[in-house]
């Protein structure tokens, strides 16, 4: 069980497939590659998507009055 209070490990899994060598892979790899990431890509907005629209709500329930 990770505990969340923990920080973040230095270099991210992102860091470690962009210094990654390409080179032995095949096009067939790579096309499958590119799924992924982008796959991965609209994971990740549509997560900070709901977190903005979140924070977005709790400010507007919490914002001072006048101000």
């Amino acid at each position: 069980m990770e505990d969340d209070d923990q920080p973040r490990a230095k270099g991210d899994a992102a860091s470690k497939l962009a210094a990654e060598d390409l080179a032995p892979y095949s096009q067939d790899e790579l096309d499958e590659r590119i799924a992924l990431l982008e796959a991965e890509i609209a994971r990740v907005s549509s997560h900070s998507a709901k977190t903005a629209a979140h924070m977005q709500a709790a400010d507007a329930l919490f914002k001072k009055p006048g101000g």
